[in-house]
């Protein structure tokens, strides 16, 4: 084999990897697959108040990395809301994320935390929201800065579903999975 030969090789490799993260999967996916679907993803309501959370986080291999916890509380003011995130993983470490969401007049949704570099974007479509942001990694964990694709998805008893994945240079690193849903009174995580 030439080195021309495998030179291309590699190029073609790369060439449809990126292709098909485009056109298949996770990240293929668009807002408008859940317009005129139910039930109706309402940011200020269903992200309103007490808010319980659970989730695991999967490394590059597809194994459990981390196991977590969250009490998260959400205000509104109209079209902007505050999201406040508590997390208490299984590794004994805490973590503190509070969100700024601004809800545009045409489903858009502009996003802003202290450790999201630029402003996230989305939109909110029927059961939906796509969020798309890219994320800086505290010091502890390498201080890498990665791109997320977030999804939530309203369910019919109110909970949602989450799952984000995590990629650097194109390379998925890690994934999310969550579940959301109002924290019944007297529960804390």
């Amino acid at each position: 084999m030439t080195v021309f030969a495998l030179f291309a090789g590699i190029v073609i490799a790369a060439a449809l990897y990126v292709l098909s993260r485009r056109w298949v999967g996770f990240t293929a996916q668009r807002p408008a697959e859940f317009d005129g679907k139910g039930p109706a993803f309402d940011l200020r309501e269903h992200l309103s108040g007490p808010i319980q959370c659970e989730g695991v986080i999967y490394g590059p291999t597809g194994r459990v990395a981390s196991r977590f916890v969250a009490d998260m509380n959400g205000s509104w003011d109209g079209n902007v809301g505050t999201l406040s995130e508590d997390f208490h993983y299984d590794s004994g470490l805490t973590q503190a994320r509070c969100w700024t969401l601004n809800l545009g007049n045409d489903g858009g949704v502009r996003a802003q935390a202290d450790d999201i570099v630029g402003d996230g974007t989305g939109v909110v479509a029927g059961p939906s929201v796509m969020l798309r942001y890219r994320i800086r990694l505290a010091p502890s964990a390498g201080g890498h800065v990665l791109d997320v694709t977030d999804w939530m998805y309203l369910m019919e008893n109110g909970t949602i579903m989450n799952r984000s994945q995590f990629y650097k240079w194109g390379i998925k690193v890690a994934e999310l999975v969550a579940t959301m849903r109002p924290k019944p009174m007297g529960i804390s995580a």
